[in-house]
């Protein structure tokens, strides 16, 4: 989708007659789009005419091609511009470029991670991609998805402007950390115009009248034989992504309806309810590649990034690939998505998804969203692990929504237990233990599961490293009840975790997620980093947000630290609504635990800072290890 189209020519007329900028929001108007802020506008008005300068008596041809804010397909990004035209060969050449307003004082490159860097965002510093990455992304996007850019063939070449960028900073941006990115989509900055009309010039040999232009925005969205390739190759090489028992049924049936809706037109939305460890997440990946594999545009989508990252990751093994990085995409992605854009949507931790897609308010209901840009959605949910103020995820949601836009709805359950070496009695006795339900598990369960209690954290953590040292993955987590400083969330050496002599880092914020990254067995990672993730052994830091008192589990949403947002407004509720607000505050405090307890596979170590909690634990213990000898 476009927002503006012109000839060079056309581009600068209106520039000159001011009448670009009214155009755009014009166009924006019309087709029921957010403009955006005031300032976004006024970036408008300051990039355009650094561009201007570029091409006013260029030998860019006046009949080349202009496009600005081209809408990615399935993203929620624009491309800020972009030129078409032939090249010497007589290929169609579109030229992608990124337009930043940035400044090199402010800027910082962090070298930890890949493709990212520090700038001036929304009246911080924060971290941000790269311009040059974006440029690539954006180009492998439309690579990777349009069917007119596949068959035509059109060739794009992706660059980064930064006009307001002062050259002593380049180093900042320019630099081998970034090599990969700027050798693919070259860097251009204050005082390179003629540098990047040189560029401009040698891509748009003969204009084209805007066609390529017409052919790139009217491309059906398809997938690329070469993604399908890679995706599939990938999935092959995983061991861990085959699917058994009630995983084949659930995928079997997912790929059918997607067929149907995408045959007939009529939407359909699947709910797959599953517990821990059944296995959500690898059937949500291979339907996301059976989709792909037969031509049926999908992506992966969650609100939690830790699920995304480390699927991503464990996909691609040793490939060091990017092709796959667009099919994973957070649940606020859809905020202004056409209805029925997409074929297919998968959602995993349905029940984490949220009202307002974004931190400025925007966007009605996720769970209508996605139900909305796609023809067929699967949701994979967990009731039992919503553990934040703002998570609406629920059946009950998404049949409403489902039923208020016609789709044909469909239910089925994972049943097959994997996570704690197939123990279903664990997870219902840790129900009854947390006090969420009663159920027949009060006493015992089928021990095939390492379950222990610490006196120490010290001797917990090391318990964990050393089961670290002879299985796939083991990791230390615990309740979000330490605060964790922003300054210091890179620092391995600063310690957010104290209790008595042990010290440790939340999840450093350095690069890798932090589940699968190097050296992570020495951190302690919260719920945002581990759920939807699971372990061989975990080791839960259960904090003073949760207490043994009178022969009750009570729960103290006060000993939360001021970091997590997850119960972010209960102080207020507890003034207006207090016996909704305790409530609440007991089944997202019992729900965090229970979700980080149900995290391990062979076993679960645990250490609890409330001693009455403790005695309660081992007493339950010790009656489970009495009723299994």
């Amino acid at each position: 989708m476009l927002v503006y189209e012109n000839t060079k020519a056309g581009f600068l007329d209106d520039i000159l007659d001011d009448q670009l900028v009214p155009e755009i929001k014009h166009s924006y108007e019309e087709q029921g789009l957010s403009i955006g802020s005031e300032s976004e506008v006024q970036a408008w008005e300051n990039s355009f005419q650094y561009m201007y300068k570029v091409l006013h008596g260029s030998g860019v041809p006046d009949d080349a091609g202009v496009a600005i804010e081209f809408k990615i397909p399935l993203t929620s990004r624009r491309i800020d511009f972009l030129i078409s035209g032939y090249d010497e060969t007589a290929t169609s050449n579109v030229v992608i470029i990124e337009l930043k307003q940035w400044q090199g004082e402010h800027t910082e490159p962090v070298e930890s991670k890949d493709g990212i860097v520090e700038t001036v965002l929304g009246g911080g510093i924060r971290e941000t991609t790269h311009p040059s990455y974006q440029a690539v992304s954006y180009a492998e996007l439309l690579e990777d998805f349009n069917q007119s850019i596949q068959e035509t063939p059109i060739e794009l070449e992706p660059a980064a402007y930064l006009h307001n960028f002062e050259p002593e900073h380049r180093e900042k941006l320019d630099n081998e950390t970034y090599d990969h990115y700027t050798e693919d989509a070259p860097l251009y900055l204050r005082g390179d115009a003629k540098k990047l009309r040189a560029f401009l010039e040698d891509q748009i040999r003969v204009g084209d009248d805007c066609e390529t232009l017409y052919e790139l925005n009217n491309g059906d969205i398809k997938p690329a034989k070469s993604l399908q390739d890679s995706l599939l190759a990938m999935l092959e090489a995983q061991d861990e992504f085959t699917l058994i028992d009630s995983q084949k049924v659930v995928f079997e049936k997912a790929v059918e309806l997607a067929k149907q809706a995408n045959r007939d037109g009529q939407k359909r939305v699947l709910i797959v309810d599953g517990g821990p460890g059944t296995g959500k997440t690898v059937v949500a990946i291979n339907i996301l590649a059976e989709l792909i594999n037969q031509d049926l545009v999908a992506q992966y989508v969650s609100k939690n990034r830790a699920p995304r990252e480390v699927y991503k990751e464990k996909l691609r093994g040793d490939k060091l690939v990017k092709e796959i990085d667009h099919l994973f995409t957070g649940a606020g992605s859809y905020v202004e998505t056409d209805t029925n854009t997409l074929p297919a949507l998968i959602a995993d931790e349905a029940h984490r998804l949220n009202e307002e897609s974004t931190f400025f308010g925007r966007g009605e209901n996720q769970i209508m969203e996605i139900i909305n840009a796609a023809k067929f959605s699967v949701f994979f949910i967990d009731e039992s692990q919503r553990v934040h103020i703002d998570d609406i995820g629920s059946k009950d949601e998404i049949r409403r929504h489902a039923q208020r836009m016609d789709a044909e709805i469909e239910e089925l359950t994972l049943e097959s237990q994997f996570r704690c070496n197939g123990s279903k009695g664990y997870i219902a006795w840790l129900d009854d233990v947390l006090e969420i339900r009663s159920t027949a598990n009060a006493d015992g369960f089928d021990l095939d599961f390492d379950l222990r209690l610490y006196d120490d954290p010290q001797a917990l953590h090391e318990a964990i490293a050393e089961k670290n040292e002879h299985t796939r993955l083991s990791r230390v987590v615990a309740g979000y009840c330490w605060e964790w400083d922003k300054d210091t969330r890179s620092d391995p050496d600063a310690h957010d975790i104290t209790i008595g002599d042990y010290e440790r880092s939340w999840n450093l914020d350095a690069g890798d997620p932090w589940a699968i990254a190097e050296g992570s067995i020495e951190e302690v990672g919260c719920i945002h980093t581990c759920q939807g993730l699971e372990f061989d052994y975990v080791g839960v830091i259960i904090g003073e947000d949760l207490k043994y008192r009178d022969g009750e589990i009570v729960v103290d949403h006060e000993a939360r630290a001021t970091t997590d947002r997850s119960l972010y407004g209960i102080k207020k509720m507890f003034d207006e609504q207090p016996e909704q607000a305790a409530e609440l505050a007991d089944e997202l405090i019992k729900n965090t635990y229970r979700t980080l307890l149900s995290r391990g596979m062979k076993g679960c170590f645990i250490y609890c800072c409330d001693d009455q909690l403790r005695d309660y634990l081992n007493t339950r213990i010790n009656k489970v290890t009495i009723g299994n000898e």
